[in-house]
């Protein structure tokens, strides 16, 4: 799907018109990797337009640039006051935001140190990520062919572009056997996540998720599944879930920024419980979305409204 262009893009501490906010086609970043991004959503509310996890993700993304050693010149509270004025400028209600920052053009080489970094935030609108009738239907998924990066190979706890070549290889894959996702299994053969989301796995009433150690990234929306689910009362272990966990389980979701909360209905065919949500996923779904939608009080201030 083309992304519905917006009005502006902040470009290193100015806005400039989305179609002309350009790099050179000498940036390092295009020719290896070396960026460094974010996935954040803005709701509509009851009470008006608000970030989800602005603190969280902001953090994320000065994290995931010190683990590949790119120094950003920017501060923390300078980027959240600049996503929120993006989503201000551009006017929406609800959107979806992407910071991005990046090794720009200097010098061409595996080493990035000489070439600039450079920082951008883009908002657009943007729907339920897998279809808006997979939160209510599920997904039908596949055990991918590919797996997830190994320990001490690339960071995963780094949300980098250039770790993003195997989701795009799990997708790719997906698709072509006809599921709307992939899950990827880690170096051992154990679950991971899906291409650009966490997995959970519920069976007798227990929530299982991978921990960090299966080659995870670590994800906002993975926590905010994991403190709602404590608050209504389901014990949630991260542990090392097997693949045939997954043709077992009573339910399975996943959860990102993207996803939010999406069921999973089927894996290799195989159906998840009945084969259609459960009710622990949906308990979730309600109350995460109670919150985004300001019908339920936001009692984690999880929420940044944009009047602020």
């Amino acid at each position: 799907m083309a992304i519905p262009k917006a009005k502006w893009i902040w470009f290193n501490g100015e806005f400039v018109p989305w179609d002309e906010a350009k790099v050179h086609v000498l940036s390092h970043a295009l020719h290896y990797g070396s960026s460094v991004f974010e996935g954040i959503r803005a709701y509509h509310t009851a009470q008006g337009t608000a970030v989800l996890g602005l603190e969280a993700h902001v953090n994320r993304l000065f994290n995931s640039c010190k683990i590949i050693s790119m120094p950003l010149p920017f501060k923390r509270r300078e980027i959240s006051a600049a996503i929120l004025e993006t989503v201000r400028k551009n006017g929406h209600e609800a959107c979806y935001v992407r910071p991005l920052a990046f090794r720009g053009y200097e010098a061409l080489g595996v080493n990035p140190t000489a070439c600039p970094v450079e920082v951008i935030i883009a908002t657009w609108e943007w729907g339920a990520y897998l279809g808006p009738e997979a939160l209510e239907e599920g997904v039908d998924v596949g055990v991918s062919s590919w797996r997830r990066i190994a320990p001490n190979t690339l960071p995963a706890m780094s949300k980098a572009g250039g770790n993003y070549v195997n989701s795009q290889l799990v997708i790719m894959e997906a698709r072509r056997h006809g599921y709307a996702e992939g899950v990827v299994l880690d170096v051992n053969g154990y679950v991971s996540e899906g291409s650009g989301e966490n997995i959970f796995v519920i069976m007798d009433g227990t929530i299982y998720t991978p921990p960090i150690g299966n080659s995870i990234l670590l994800g906002i929306t993975r926590g905010y599944a994991m403190t709602l689910a404590a608050e209504m009362g389901y014990p949630v272990v991260e542990q090392q879930i097997s693949r045939e966990q997954l043709y077992i389980a009573d339910e399975i979701f996943f959860s990102g920024t993207a996803a939010e909360i999406t069921p999973v209905k089927s894996v290799d065919g195989q159906p998840v419980g009945t084969g259609v949500r459960g009710p622990i996923t949906k308990a979730l779904q309600d109350r995460f979305f109670g919150i985004l939608k300001g019908e339920q009080e936001d009692t984690y201030g999880w929420l940044t409204p944009m009047n602020n």
